[in-house]
């Protein structure tokens, strides 16, 4: 049973004026220092509103992310050599049919190309950094946001839940906050923007082409929870 915090018994009576005890108040952290698979699992418990599948992976990789899961996650991925259930750019999903899946999982590159020697190609190959985000493009990599946001819309069936993985950058000497552009650029793209979830590294990405630090080295990203509806309010689905 659970008690409000002046020590009453928090739920109705019924017609003997006994108490009878409502679902227990179990919240989600807004600060998550487990791994990337444990917050997953537990956003994929508290959050749904319809069944959360199936789920896409529109930036599969190599799947690791997904390591230890038992969930049948549909892979999506525009390198052919990962070999992934559907490739292609996550910007046009052609032939992906609309209103199919519960769950879109997004996690874009969060850095750009850091040059060519091998220790940073290696660099590069680990976090994904092969997307240019140079000064047409205003040192940001926001502007993949878009053209993937009314995919997702599309593909996602309603009140399906869009879970995306962003993290900030400085680029040409400047902070970028992306979190704050996806997160203006889906409620603009007519999703609801419903939680953001601060997650911690166990350690900052790191380049041996950085020689100077200015900035604070980040050592956390965020995991941003849309819901394709009008509501964050949520009802269970049985």
């Amino acid at each position: 049973m659970e008690y409000a915090t002046n020590g009453h018994l928090n739920g109705h009576t019924n017609g003997n004026g006994i108490a009878t005890p409502q679902p227990k108040y179990a919240p989600l952290s807004s600060v998550w220092e487990g791994s990337d698979i444990e917050l997953l699992e537990a956003m994929l418990n508290f959050y749904p509103s319809i069944k959360p599948s199936p789920i896409l992976d529109a930036t599969y990789n190599t799947g690791r992310m997904w390591k230890g899961s038992k969930r049948r996650v549909v892979s999506m991925d525009i390198d052919p050599k990962y070999k992934t259930d559907i490739v292609g750019d996550n910007r046009i999903m052609e032939g992906v049919a609309s209103r199919r899946f519960g769950v879109v999982v997004y996690d874009p590159p969060h850095v750009g190309p850091q040059g060519r020697d091998k220790s940073v190609k290696r660099f590069d190959e680990d976090f994904g950094a092969h997307v240019e985000c140079g000064k047409e493009h205003n040192w940001t990599l926001s502007y993949l946001y878009p053209p993937f946001l009314e995919q997702a819309k599309r593909i996602l069936k309603p009140n399906g839940l869009l879970l995306a993985k962003i993290t900030d950058m400085v680029n040409s000497h400047r902070s970028k906050w992306a979190h704050c552009d996806f997160m203006r650029m889906a409620e603009e793209a007519g999703f609801t923007v419903c939680d953001l979830i601060v997650k911690i590294r166990n350690g900052p990405m790191i380049s041996n082409k950085w020689q100077h630090a200015h900035h604070a080295r980040k050592r956390h990203c965020f995991w941003i929870i849309c819901r394709n509806g009008t509501s964050c309010e949520r009802e269970r689905y049985h």
